[in-house]
């Protein structure tokens, strides 16, 4: 048997059904969530490198950037005050994300993300009216509540409602909705930047309202997930008329047998946390830590929060810096997309080892380019400065087909329904601890590693994608509820899951 690799049982079947226009626009209106996580990420990422944005609320950074010659390329943007901005948001995601298990699990995933939204459009507002430091920073952590709700629920919900055959498809949506979000808030910066007066930067964080208005309406339309609905004791006979509206057949009796027997296994469970940590979902539980874990040290977040910083380190103009961002999101949303439509057909394994060995290297050849041809005082030629952006291309291409989607797509197709919402908890959480880490203190990493911190990145990139090739076996086209067969047959895990598994 190939290391990783797994047979699939002949008993485990696909169900019947097929795309519906119903769950297409469900998930669509879930995705939202996705839109506003991306969107955030890139507005805050393009501000950080806006003149205005830096002279009104950051002057000590703006001084050193226009006034210090003799500082070092790679320390003009160190401001731990600066780098909290970004990382507020995750912080109070990564508390709030423990409240959200609960809330979800209990009252469905259509309320969380309502919820979520709601609080995305009072900081959205907030962050568009602010007029000093406090006020901004009370944005991000209204934020960061919407953010905890909303990516607790949502992957939760795309893979629940997806038919099995193209689960991956529809997970993927919500990483391609978070690239879309991105890239419209690279567009929107590029535009704002240029608003006479300085106040640019309070359009880009009042736009996110237009989002998040439209998952917070949605929501209120929405669908509960069979899944959840059978959790919360609803009447069956409701709950066969929904799954059949959803798969677009009248035949739904497996599918339904299943997601109810998992349903009584699941009310068995009165501590979900607990139960978590039992040796039969130690592979489960592995996942949810180490793929987020691994999905933050890919050094994502150097293009995702600081690529027009970046691009201004290295000397391109604000204007310029921007624009640069801007075609960095456009590869990212189109190489998410193809991940939607390859990851049921190649799998999860391929895309996630291809798009790392792909990262790997433009991450390698990016450090040497900085170490050799940067310097601490110096600048990089046009030619060099081009090729920087086609490798950033090229190492964001990697990610939007590999790490970017399938690190939040896979741990939310593989815990039983028993402990769902308390694994997506799990690694949501994880997430966010690593994103706002990352964010907090990437800047000063910068400033001392200077080159060699993409080096750094790159060591993980090769643990990572040894890992997945030893560790992570496929899952494409199974049922969710069928999904546990998949450790049992793996040359790995099967002997913790049979040794843990209770008679």
């Amino acid at each position: 048997m190939a290391v990783g690799a797994i047979s699939i049982t002949p008993g485990a079947s696909q169900y019947g059904g097929k795309i519906t226009t119903f769950v297409v626009l469900s998930c669509i209106t879930a995705g939202m969530g996705g839109v506003i996580f991306g969107y955030d990420i890139g507005v805050s990422g393009g501000v950080t490198s806006m003149d205005s944005f830096l002279k009104e609320l950051f002057p000590t950074v703006y001084r050193r950037m226009i006034e210090d010659k003799d500082i070092s390329n790679y320390c003009k943007f160190n401001s731990q005050l600066l780098t909290f901005f970004t990382s507020s948001m995750y912080v109070s995601g990564l508390i709030t994300t423990f409240f959200a298990s609960g809330f979800t699990e209990k009252f469905g995933r259509r309320v969380s993300m309502l919820f979520g939204g709601t609080m995305f459009v009072i900081g959205a507002a907030v962050g568009g009216a602010a007029v000093n430091l406090y006020m901004i920073l009370l944005a991000r952590v209204l934020l960061g509540v919407g953010l905890g709700f909303s990516t607790q629920a949502v992957p939760l919900y795309l893979s629940e409602m997806a038919p099995s055959k193209y689960r991956g498809a529809f997970s993927n949506g919500f990483q391609f909705l978070l690239s879309v979000g991105g890239l419209i808030a690279t567009f929107i910066n590029y535009g704002s930047e240029k608003i006479r007066g300085g106040g640019g930067w309070r359009v880009s964080f009042g736009l996110a309202v237009i989002p998040s208005s439209m998952l917070a309406l949605g929501a209120v339309f929405l669908p509960e997930t069979p899944n959840s609905l059978i959790q919360q004791g609803k009447d069956p006979k409701t709950v066969i008329k929904l799954l059949q509206k959803i798969r677009g057949i009248d035949d739904v009796a497996e599918e339904f047998e299943d997601i109810t027997r998992a349903s009584d296994a699941s009310k068995s469970v009165k501590h979900p946390f607990k139960t978590i940590l039992e040796r039969r979902y130690r592979p489960q539980l592995s996942m949810a830590i180490l793929l987020p874990f691994f999905q933050q040290v890919t050094g994502i977040n150097v293009i995702g929060f600081y690529a027009p910083v970046l691009f201004r380190t290295v000397g391109t103009a604000e204007s310029g810096s921007l624009m640069s961002t801007v075609i960095v999101a456009v590869i990212g949303a189109v190489c998410t997309f193809a991940s939607m439509v390859l990851v049921d057909r190649l799998g999860r394994r391929v895309l996630f080892m291809s798009g790392g060995i792909t990262m790997l290297v433009s991450q390698v050849i990016i450090g040497a380019i900085m170490a050799t041809q940067l310097g601490d005082q110096g600048s990089l030629s046009k030619g060099y400065g081009y090729f920087l952006v086609i490798l950033v291309c090229i190492y964001v291409a990697g990610f939007g087909l590999s790490w970017g989607p399938l690190g939040w797509m896979v741990p939310s197709e593989i815990f039983p329904l028993e402990i769902r919402s308390a694994g997506q908890s799990i690694t949501v959480a994880v997430n966010f601890l690593l994103t706002g880490a990352v964010a907090q203190t990437f800047l000063a990493m910068l400033c001392h590693m200077k080159s060699g911190l993409f080096f750094f990145f790159a060591c993980w990139l090769v643990i990572m994608t040894v890992f997945i090739y030893m560790f992570l076996p496929e899952t494409k086209n199974l049922p969710i509820e069928k999904i546990d067969q998949v450790w049992r047959e793996h040359w790995f895990w099967k002997r913790i899951v049979d040794h843990g598994a209770k008679v």
